[in-house]
């Protein structure tokens, strides 16, 4: 395990540029699902897989499908409704399918970027991949598909991905063996976090990262399997969870069953942010339900930053579960103080100017006859760049509330995530860097102007989750990387290309990114 120093002093924790302008929330890059039903409707009920998992990935979204003869795929930027409409599933036909939604890490917005990516291996047969997870060996990986001759584009000629790189190494392998051997000798060169499934024209493979950062279960139909990120979209298409697909192995599925393989020794380190936010409430992770987990961070929170208030209000949806268990932790009464625009949701990404400075009001509005003359406990799960807790405590404060006491259900975003988690940049993280604890919390508070703030303290986070600490990854919040970073992580998620302009003696791209902090002191 490795702990990396990314700290550099934020900006002016009581400037206010942009009031109001939306939040830059943590957002997972990716979700993934397959299914292997003969006699099923297989890709619309991959469709019902990705609706479910949505929440993953709001850039692109992508289906393959294969009938035994030939593998198909349909991809286009954009949310699952967008991409997909009835005459399009209906000419999706076959026994086996994958879906993917997609949020970059690595590999900028473009329609080649979405998956499932595709490939053709040396004997004619298809390959489709989706990837949920993050590689930090991209560019080692790359350098080893260009001697391969299987890679080199330069820019703006084709997908950027880590994902197409292991793609074209699958199909590649596969030229001389079968795609389950090139699996097997593929998995254990890659590094970092990646939940895959992929397929050819009559199996269906998934595969976990030896440390088993991201999740993914198996599930059972009455004539077939199902894989998928999360349980909660098992049970949309019908399907009853079976198990978590363990940390470094490979499983196939096909007519003589399933079956699994040991790729790598298992280094259990999942991510814990996955039960603070990432997750649906409704899903369940190493056998624990998440909207427990929230409850139960809220309890916890209660009791470590009390607070003389006379309600308890979330702010909607992902801090509702914690606000009730701060209620029931501290006796105060909940309630409903904040309505959600249900239209806007994670779609608020990039909004026009005008709608931009509507910010937290297009998004969020106050219940004024709940919330006027009250002492409020508002429960939030994290805290990134403190913008939208700023302006919603302005907010609150102009719809009469007499005091605002902001309790997190998280600990604070200190570090990047290099494992799957689209992060502000260091820089932007409202907590690093700062020289103590107190003066942290006392600038935070400030920034946002509420009366107090508290976070969740660590320890409290992880026992809510009944994970062993020793099985979690807790990176963002404490700086330990379980997985080694290579050098050209600072690279961010425009590593190919950069890696493809330099080699082709162009500009390289800028790159809004989560890691520029690597080669700071």
């Amino acid at each position: 395990m490795t702990r990396a120093d990314l700290s550099v002093h934020s900006p002016n924790l009581l400037s206010t540029p942009d009031l109001e302008g939306p939040e830059n929330e943590p957002r997972e890059e990716c979700g993934v699902f397959g299914v292997w039903a003969p006699g099923e409707d297989v890709a619309k009920m991959t469709y019902y897989g990705l609706y479910a998992l949505q929440h993953r990935g709001q850039e692109a979204a992508g289906i393959a499908v294969a009938d035994g003869a030939q593998v198909l795929v349909f991809k286009d930027l954009g949310l699952v409704s967008q991409v997909f409409d009835e005459q399009t599933l209906a000419a999706m036909n076959g026994h086996v399918a994958i879906g993917h939604c997609r949020y970059s890490t690595t590999g900028s917005t473009t329609w080649e970027n979405a998956q499932p990516i595709f490939r053709t291996t040396a004997a004619g047969s298809g390959v489709a991949l989706g990837h949920n997870g993050n590689l930090v060996n991209t560019a080692a990986l790359s350098d080893r598909a260009r001697e391969a001759g299987i890679m080199g584009r330069p820019r703006g000629t084709g997908a950027t991905s880590d994902s197409d790189v292991v793609g074209a190494l699958l199909a590649h392998g596969a030229a001389d063996s079968t795609i389950e051997q090139a699996a097997m000798e593929l998995l254990p060169t890659l590094e970092g976090a990646f939940c895959l499934t992929f397929m050819d024209e009559n199996t269906l493979y998934a595969a976990r990262d030896p440390h088993g950062v991201r999740p993914l279960s198996l599930g059972r139909l009455d004539r077939g399997w199902v894989v998928a990120s999360e349980t909660a979209a098992l049970d949309i298409v019908g399907a009853s969870f079976v198990r978590d697909i363990e940390p470094g192995e490979l499983l196939a599925i096909d007519a003589d069953g399933v079956r699994s393989s040991r790729f790598a020794a298992p280094e259990p380190k999942g991510c814990v942010f996955e039960y603070v936010y990432l997750a649906r409430p409704d899903s369940v992770i190493g056998g624990r339900s998440v909207h427990s987990t929230r409850v139960e961070i809220g309890r916890r929170l209660a009791e470590e930053h009390p607070a003389e208030a006379d309600l308890v209000i979330p702010v909607p949806e992902s801090g509702t579960p914690a606000a009730v268990g701060y209620a029931q932790g501290s006796g105060i009464p909940y309630g409903q103080g904040l309505m959600k625009n249900a239209y806007v949701g994670r779609t608020f990404i990039q909004p026009s100017q005008t709608i931009r400075q509507l910010g937290i009001r297009l998004k969020l509005n106050p219940l004024r006859e709940v919330i006027r003359g009250k002492r409020l406990v508002v429960v939030d799960d994290s805290i990134v760049r403190g913008n939208t807790q700023r302006a919603l405590v302005r907010m609150l404060r102009e719809a009469g509330a007499l005091e605002i006491h902001v309790r997190i259900a998280s600990p604070p975003v200190r570090w990047p995530c290099f494992y799957g988690i689209d992060f502000a940049s260091p820089a932007e993280l409202i907590a690093n860097g700062m020289d103590s604890e107190d003066g942290m919390l006392e600038g935070v508070r400030q920034a946002i102007g509420a009366d107090s703030l508290g976070y969740i303290s660590i320890d409290g986070m992880i026992g809510a989750s009944e994970q062993p600490s020793t099985r979690l990854c807790a990176a963002c919040f404490d700086g330990n990387y379980p997985i080694p970073l290579p050098k050209e992580t600072a690279m961010g998620k425009s590593v190919l290309e950069k890696l493809f302009a330099s080699a082709s003696g162009l500009d390289a791209p800028a790159d809004d990114d989560n890691v520029s902090a690597l080669s700071r002191p």
